[in-house]
């Protein structure tokens, strides 16, 4: 009885958190879409590799990024530390964008581009607002 107990009270923890889940959900596809847009050609150290190289490191730096986020979610039981800190990041994910907006090669012109990368920090404030 107490695991059941004990796994209701983990999940309703983590759906404490929707927001933070659909601004999750848009820095994903803004990764999507920064392949896109050759983000690596922006990033300090990133930008001195050819394109194809560049697109490698990025794709591939990326999976232990997903790695340690999904894990955290999974297996951590009380989420609200790594979420507060993962929404502060979306909010200023925006700054980041914004410093480079005027970067020779950022590609990130695009409407769609700019939701994706204003609605995560969006979705970020408000899910620290409510909670």
């Amino acid at each position: 009885m107490n695991s059941i107990n004990q796994s209701t009270g983990e999940n309703k923890n983590k759906m404490e958190h929707f927001l933070f889940f659909i601004g999750l959900s848009f820095l994903i596809a803004h990764e999507m879409d920064a392949i896109r847009c050759k983000e690596w050609r922006i990033l300090p150290g990133f930008s001195l590799f050819s394109d194809t190289v560049g697109q490698n490191v990025f794709v591939f730096a990326h999976i232990p990024l997903f790695i340690l986020v999904f894990y955290q979610l999974a297996y951590i039981s009380d989420i609200r530390g790594f979420v507060k800190g993962f929404d502060i990041f979306m909010i200023v994910h925006i700054v980041f964008h914004l410093l480079f907006l005027r970067h020779k090669n950022n590609d990130f012109k695009g409407w769609i581009s700019w939701i994706l990368i204003i609605g995560a920090g969006i979705f970020g404030i408000a899910d620290l607002i409510i909670n």
